[in-house]
């Protein structure tokens, strides 16, 4: 609880987009929420004060959401019996099967809609502090099909799935991320230049659920091929795919 007695729930999460739609879809709940951009930063907060609810991704910045959770199994007091939920893009049913352990209460799959965040939170505070439980897993499946062309259609459709309906909390979370755009732009210019292919996977990983939760399902595309260039190191292809979904992010108004 924090000192007005509200409970807390930590969001480890580097993505200045999604730390901002979770803000967004969580403003109405009670609860004081703790946003830190790294695995570090959240084992600080956790020593700090208990919380409710750990929501983590899994790619971050120097240490991964997989350590953070081998650190909470190590110190079990660190935890105090917080529920961690994984928030990731990347839940391949070979990291599914390594987050089937005890300290793993819920999978949450990016971009996922807000009454599955909704859900999830809700869940948490209402189960109070974890005893023994079993991961129950999102239960949000990607689809192949696409939404029909038109940026009318696909706005509407990513309003209808991933807001909830709401769309001023969609108006809202695309003005912050057309902000946040700017910044990526020159992250990825930079990191093409520096030859710092670790550093475009990131930006790459997190663009993909941002532009998807938008309605840009081929920008979407654009940023998971350059996210398996880059892991592949496939600097040729890195110089053909980074402009491509540059041209992409600059046209989106």
């Amino acid at each position: 609880m924090s000192a007005g007695g509200r409970p807390r729930v930590l969001l480890v999460e580097d993505d200045p987009s999604l730390q901002r739609f979770v803000q967004l879809a969580l403003e109405e709940f009670e609860i004081e929420l703790l946003t830190v951009g790294s695995v570090d930063a959240g084992l600080a907060e956790l020593a700090r004060a208990p919380v409710a609810l750990v929501l983590t991704d899994l790619m971050l910045p120097e240490r991964s959401g997989f350590e953070l959770i081998d650190a909470l199994a190590a110190e079990p007091a660190l935890r105090a019996g917080a529920r961690v939920a994984v928030f990731s893009a990347g839940l391949t049913p070979a990291t599914r099967g390594r987050l089937e352990r005890p300290e793993v209460w819920r999978l949450l799959s990016k971009p996922c809609g807000l009454a599955e965040l909704d859900a999830c939170v809700r869940d948490a505070l209402a189960q109070g502090p974890e005893v023994a439980d079993k991961v129950v897993h999102s239960s949000s499946v990607a689809t192949s099909a696409e939404p029909p062309p038109g940026p009318e259609v696909r706005q509407a459709a990513a309003i209808a799935e991933y807001f909830g309906g709401n769309a001023p909390l969609y108006l809202s979370f695309r003005a912050s991320c057309l902000q946040q755009f700017q910044a990526d732009l020159a992250e990825g210019d930079k990191a093409l230049t520096d030859g710092d292919a670790p550093a475009l996977r990131r930006l790459a990983h997190s663009l993909k659920s941002v532009l998807r939760s938008l309605g840009h399902p081929e920008a979407a595309s654009d940023a998971l091929t350059l996210e398996e260039a880059s892991q592949r190191n496939d600097w040729p292809a890195l110089t053909a795919l980074w402009p491509q979904l540059r041209d992409a992010l600059k046209q989106l108004r």
